[in-house]
């Protein structure tokens, strides 16, 4: 008991499932002390058998199986479809389970509550789709709140920001032309003037027109480190999220994105990897409208809600994460 509890404590607790299991896995030592009930680890629920009594080798074997399940340590959720079952890992033996301990259908966990800032567990893989393991996601970067209001706010400030602000126009004193009366105060009939550099005048002075200026407005550090967060956390909770484990390509042709890319049927998509861009992925998707490549340091709000997958290798899941806990310098 204390070593099943033990167990499902290390392996489950990033699921937000603890309790749940914990409960499960200490109701099935009691009924197999008592009416040997078997429990079915793949539909997570325990199934009643009358016969079971009499089968006293089934019962072993059931035994053996979760024996087996946490001396391998396998337990696994996928959290972001919201299954609960068995992942198999390289030390897993693909044939411990027998086909008549498993259930007949998939059974759906409890569907995970988006921004309660629970660790996520994420597939790594690669442009081939080979799996490379699994990486655990901070709860705290990757399952934040979505807020909108916020993700309004940090647009706004990287639009506002990255504008030139060179727009100009001439006033009076800049334009071109003469300061001479052009005719006499009285006895012309016209109207009165004193220089022909007047805005009333062509080729004349523009009033009130832009002047170069920067457009820029103040937003606080912590509020622009939340927006990012929240643009993650969607993308994550979308399952539009995609851990590689390096972005790395044979060689610099445009066709080994494209071929990728019409897999995933994805309308457009965001590479985000960890140091300087590879040359061979740059030159790949330079000529791509729908394929954009960024280093870790630039990633941003606005180039995430722009593309609707996003591709980050674990570099750098492993820096925005660092930055992401860095003290804010005051």
């Amino acid at each position: 008991m204390w070593v099943l509890r033990r167990t499902l404590t290390h392996t489950l607790r990033v699921h937000g499932e603890y309790n749940n299991v914990l409960r499960a896995s200490a109701n099935v030592l009691e009924n197999w002390k008592h009416n040997a009930t078997i429990y079915s680890h793949t539909a997570g629920r325990c199934v009643e058998d009358d016969n079971v009594l009499a089968e006293d080798e089934n019962l072993r074997t059931s035994k053996y199986l979760y024996g087996r399940a946490i001396q391998n340590n396998i337990w696994s959720l996928v959290s972001v479809r919201g299954f609960c079952s068995v992942i198999s890992t390289p030390q897993t033996d693909l044939q411990m389970s027998p086909t008549e301990l498993l259930a007949a259908q998939a059974a759906y966990a409890a569907q995970r509550v988006q921004g309660k800032k629970m660790d996520l567990m994420q597939r790594v893989t690669n442009m081939h789709n080979e799996d490379k393991g699994m990486m655990v996601l901070a709860g705290d970067v990757f399952d934040v709140p979505i807020r909108k209001d916020i993700v309004h706010r940090v647009v706004r400030w990287q639009l506002a920001k990255r504008q030139q602000g060179t727009h100009s126009t001439k006033t009076i004193s800049e334009v071109s032309g003469t300061g001479k009366k052009p005719w006499k105060q009285k006895g012309t009939g016209r109207a009165r003037h004193g220089t022909l550099r007047g805005p009333q005048f062509r080729h004349g002075a523009t009033m009130h027109g832009p002047k170069p200026r920067s457009h820029a407005i103040k937003i606080q550090k912590k509020v622009r480190r939340l927006g990012l967060k929240i643009a993650l956390s969607a993308r994550a909770a979308e399952g539009k999220l995609m851990i590689f484990d390096n972005l790395d390509l044979p060689s610099h042709k445009t066709k080994e994105v494209v071929n990728y890319v019409s897999e995933l049927n994805c309308k457009k998509i965001l590479l985000v990897d960890g140091g300087p861009i590879n040359q061979n992925l740059r030159l790949a998707t330079q000529n791509l409208h729908y394929a954009n490549v960024l280093p870790s340091i630039g990633l941003n709000v606005y180039s995430i809600l722009q593309h609707d997958t996003l591709v980050m290798t674990v570099d750098a899941v492993n820096r925005i994460v660092e930055r992401m806990h860095t003290p804010i310098n005051r």
